[in-house]
């Protein structure tokens, strides 16, 4: 670890005052050098206090992979924290060619090309979103694997109203909303191996509009997105909610009582309403009655009942959600 990072630690885990000659001390550094970690820290987004008795850390919205691998250390996950991306998904495939079992979580500051299913682009903003992509190793057939992407928006919601107090609403199958605009993507792609037919790696990508201030959205999803902190003044960090996410995702995964699947179901807006799909070239209407084991959509229609699922149709309209399948 770096002296940078031994400073910064060291400082995020002491609330009250630590003087120069005091960290120096016992990083058995000279003073010139934590004076030094201080300015470059400042310069990347940290805060800090200054009195003639020294620093105290203040809460700073910069990813910080340290932080995030603590957190997560339970669960033996690596963190990179990368600046900006192209894909943090990309960054993700890139890796499951490295032989690893360990789960791997990359996060970017800001996506260049960020997108959700069927390559629909993803707004982003440097320093106000949250981009990131969680890389798993199951070794198993597909059809034994479990439900990531309601596990995934289970763990979101709970970690939003956990974090923030506010009640976030799932749209089948991987939309996160607040007061009816979408707030969070969900992304998750598997990769097989011919040889065995088994799922090698599976990849979850997360995208969440955090602090970004509603006036910045583009007018043509201006009505239909927005963040969890629309006046962009968060009154939490970007690293606790992460956090928290994937603290929840990974007890789900652990829990046998599949207890995300209730709080999926209590959360879904599509429920016993009136939805609209295309499947092969044809519009049916219909009322959405469940969720399947699978995550399967159960609509009735006057022509039968369909059991839909994730990546076969695209919902095209909600009753009282205008356009849902856009944003």
């Amino acid at each position: 670890m770096t002296t940078k990072a031994k400073v910064l630690h060291l400082l995020k885990n002491n609330s009250t005052f630590l003087s120069g000659e005091k960290i120096a001390q016992q990083l058995n550094v000279s003073r010139t050098s934590i004076w030094k970690a201080i300015k470059e820290l400042e310069k990347e987004g940290f805060r800090f206090e200054h009195q003639a008795k020294g620093y105290r850390y203040l809460p700073s919205d910069v990813l910080d992979s340290v932080e995030i691998s603590h957190e997560l250390s339970p669960f033996d996950t690596q963190v990179t924290v990368l600046a900006q991306s192209e894909s943090t998904m990309k960054d993700a495939k890139l890796a499951s060619t490295i032989d690893t079992m360990k789960p791997s979580l990359f996060i970017a500051d800001t996506q260049e090309q960020a997108h959700g299913r069927f390559g629909r682009s993803f707004f982003a903003q440097p320093g106000q979103g949250i981009y990131m992509s969680l890389l798993l190793h199951p070794q198993k057939h597909f059809e034994e694997l479990p439900q990531y992407t309601l596990i995934a928006a289970s763990a979101c919601v709970r970690a939003i109203e956990e974090m923030t107090g506010k009640h976030a609403m799932i749209k089948w199958v991987n939309d996160i909303y607040l007061d009816g605009r979408k707030v969070c993507g969900i992304l998750s792609e598997a990769v097989s191996d011919m040889e065995t037919g088994e799922i090698r790696s599976v990849i979850i990508g997360v995208g969440l509009n955090f602090s970004i201030p509603q006036i910045q959205f583009p007018d043509d999803i201006q009505q239909k997105a927005t963040s969890l902190f629309p006046d962009g003044e968060a009154m939490i960090t970007r690293n606790q909610l992460i956090c928290s996410i994937w603290k929840h995702f990974f007890s789900y995964l652990a829990d046998p009582t599949q207890a995300y699947f209730d709080l999926y179901k209590e959360r879904s807006f599509v429920l016993g309403k009136s939805v609209s799909f295309s499947q092969r070239g044809t519009t049916y209407q219909g009322i959405a009655q469940s969720i399947g084991p699978k995550g399967e959509l159960i609509v009735d229609t006057p022509e039968q009942r369909f059991q839909l699922l994730s990546g076969e149709v695209s919902l095209t309209e909600i009753d009282g959600l205008p356009s849902a399948k856009r944003g």
